[in-house]
């Protein structure tokens, strides 16, 4: 495994098909679906076109799609995203996933440690940037933690159930 895209404790790797049951569990987990915009459930065989004709070419597809994964035994524990990938403007949304059973252990600052590296020496990007429900107060402090700043609060901007949150956008130029 590259040490581009490992630490020793985990790893990013691009997606496999062998990834299709652990999406079709992760992409239809309902408690998930307040934080990924998702509104309606995702079929295997929707999944699997998906990952047929996922490239991982930032600049064709626009977006970059990680797996996070335990470096010792290859376990997926979540995914990392570049999103909206603007190459003129040389700046990414991102998108981070953590499962549950391993979350609070340190390892989504890591895969966030290992993206930016990447984002930044190697594919260039001069900024990323996330949006984050301020309900969601773990998620903002990881990334105020990593440097991230609150540059904006968008109001109402997400809806969940009959109400509609505001969320912080934050951002890192590097």
């Amino acid at each position: 495994m590259s040490q581009l895209l490992s630490n020793g404790t985990i790893a990013l790797r691009a997606l496999e098909p062998t990834d299709l049951e652990t999406l079709y569990r992760w992409e239809n987990d309902t408690t998930l679906w307040a934080v990924s915009d998702t509104i309606a459930p995702y079929s295997r065989e929707a999944l699997w076109h998906y990952l047929e004709n996922y490239t991982g070419d930032l600049y064709a597809q626009r977006q970059l799609r990680l797996m996070i994964t335990l470096a010792e035994d290859g376990t997926p524990m979540g995914t990392i995203d570049f999103l909206n990938f603007d190459p003129l403007n040389n700046r990414s949304e991102l998108g981070l996933f953590i499962t549950g059973e391993h979350r609070g252990k340190g390892l989504g600052r890591q895969a966030l440690e290992l993206l930016t590296s990447y984002a930044c020496n190697h594919i260039g990007l001069r900024q990323l940037y996330v949006y984050i429900s301020l309900d969601n107060e773990v998620c903002l402090k990881l990334f105020e933690s990593y440097g991230y700043r609150r540059v904006g609060i968008l109001q109402s901007w997400v809806k969940r159930g009959n109400e509609y949150r505001d969320v912080a956008l934050l951002q890192m130029v590097f």
